[in-house]
């Protein structure tokens, strides 16, 4: 710093404002310094500001799997809040296993990041509750935390589930399955309750053969279409619970000569548009989860201390032509 000081003709003080970002230096001023780091390749001592400030300027993100499509957006726009407030990310993935998401966030929280946001795999985060009282900010996205009382943004998986099956019913079917993913994360349940809701608001029994959750695995999910798509009786339209699951139920139904069922998945998933019929759709904003639980977490690290949030974002219906499909004859 006094190198750059004595090129630029300015204090220490000068050199340390313009690093920092902070306000007191004319355009000038600031132009000679930057010319002078630039020129002498200085670079902050990141460390000794931790020390300074107690802050580490990082931010973790726990993801449920990186290369999930649907996590990307999500990842971007945090990354993107992150850097607006002068904090590097870093991230991992769970592999939507509880020890591994704990081995991950207690890791974060050991290289001193300033917040969590956390896509829970597990149930039961009192493990966070010593980082949390140490002023580690916490916001956890998608799914609520478990039997701690934290920060929450979520998309609306039952009303997003509920209005995906009317619009099936709508399209005159009544025998309409769902296809989810493993009962014990929220999101699947909800769905699912979602689709019980709209089953029910319409004088429609379910029966039990009409619903299977479990991992999403395309064998496991083609063996689930299949069982409900054969008998006497079979059913002629199909809610997916994921996109996941979506894409392998296309697999599944432009296998055979004709349409055997309608079709609408949650979650929105690149191409859909474009196959024939193009995939109707519950959409989820990804991005917009990850930028308002970002903004959450900083508003925290800010020194915003309410009483810990639950925000519901909504999901938008886009027909195209799958699910719009009328029952077989």
């Amino acid at each position: 710093m006094k190198d750059v000081a004595s090129r630029a003709g300015v204090g220490l003080k000068t050199v340390s404002r313009v690093v920092n970002g902070e306000p007191g230096v004319t355009a000038e001023t600031e132009r000679r310094v930057q010319e002078a780091i630039e020129a002498l390749g200085f670079r902050r001592n990141d460390s000794a500001r931790v020390l300074r400030k107690g802050r580490t300027a990082t931010v973790g993100l726990v993801l449920e799997d990186l290369a999930d499509p649907f996590y990307g957006p999500l990842n971007r726009a945090v990354e993107e809040v992150a850097r607006a407030h002068g904090a590097l990310l870093v991230n991992g993935s769970s592999a939507e296993d509880p020890d591994r998401e704990r081995e991950l966030a207690l890791a974060l929280c050991a290289r001193r990041v300033d917040g969590l946001i956390v896509i829970p795999a597990g149930d039961d985060h009192r493990y966070l509750e010593p980082e949390m009282e140490a002023g580690v900010a916490t916001v956890f996205v998608d799914r609520p935390a478990g039997r701690i009382d934290a920060d929450v943004v979520l998309s609306d998986s039952f009303g997003g589930a509920r209005e995906g099956v009317a619009h099936l019913i709508a399209h005159g079917h009544r025998r309409i399955g769902f296809i989810g993913d493993h009962p014990r994360i929220h999101t699947a349940t909800e769905r699912l309750r979602g689709y019980r809701a709209a089953m029910d608001d319409a004088g429609l029994p379910v029966d039990e053969c009409w619903v299977s959750l479990g991992s999403t695995a395309p064998e496991r999910v083609t063996a689930a279409a299949t069982a409900m798509l054969a008998g006497p009786a079979p059913v002629t339209a199909l809610f997916a619970g994921n996109n996941r699951v979506t894409v392998t139920l296309v697999r599944v139904l432009a296998a055979e000569p004709r349409p055997l069922a309608a079709l609408v998945g949650f979650d929105d998933f690149e191409l859909a548009d474009l196959l024939r019929p193009g995939v109707t759709v519950v959409a989820q904003d990804a991005a917009a989860l990850g930028r308002v639980a970002t903004e959450r977490l900083f508003a925290r690290l800010e020194g915003d201390r309410p009483a810990p949030e639950r925000i519901v974002l909504p999901t938008r219906l886009i027909p195209r032509g799958s699910g719009e499909l009328p029952p077989a004859p």
